[in-house]
């Protein structure tokens, strides 16, 4: 596989990570916050491709079938819940809401945007491709990706405010409805 195909399938791979990450960078936006979601979704995007290599044909059409229903449910209700906690009332601070940074959010949501990756790591070993390389580059450019979506969702929630919060919610929201459209 050349350079650049990995390139676009990496870019493309990580343009979920990119749409959450500016989503929960628009709340939440803290180094530690910023550092574990990219982490994570670096890591998910990494591991998905090797996964789905070793699990074969029969795993993966399963997979396939219900993953993206399961996915869009949890996306859709962490989504959901950014859109009402935006509609809220302010009361102070943040530190009541959902840190989508933290416990079972975090799994969800790095699952949900690295499923994509497990097909990716199927075709790879269909193709006799090596795997360990186009896996660790696919990791490192959604940790990137999303490392800069959270940047950029926080400078527009800073000038657009509750605003920005609300479209993060919808964001996540429209990625759980392209999930199984």
């Amino acid at each position: 596989m050349k350079f650049l195909e990995l390139a676009l399938i990496a870019a493309a791979l990580g343009c979920d990570a990119f749409a959450v990450g500016m989503g929960v960078g628009a709340r939440s936006c803290r180094p530690r916050q910023v550092f574990r979601l990219s982490f994570h979704f670096g890591l998910f995007q990494f591991m998905m491709p090797l996964l789905g290599w070793f699990l074969g044909k029969n795993l993966v059409g399963v997979a396939s079938r219900w993953g993206p229903w399961i996915a869009c449910g949890l996306l859709f209700f962490i989504g959901g819940k950014m859109v009402l906690e935006s509609l809220r009332p302010r009361t102070g601070s943040h530190a009541d809401c959902l840190d989508p940074t933290r416990g079972m959010s975090l799994i969800v949501l790095s699952v949900a945007t690295s499923i994509d990756a497990l097909g990716v790591g199927f075709g790879l070993g269909v193709l006799g491709a090596g795997l360990l390389f186009p896996a660790v580059w696919i990791g490192i450019t959604a940790g990137a990706m999303t490392w800069a979506a959270m940047k950029l969702g926080n400078r527009l929630s800073e000038r657009f405010g509750v605003w920005m919060e609300l479209a993060g919610g919808i964001i996540l929201m429209a990625i759980a409805v392209k999930l199984v459209l």
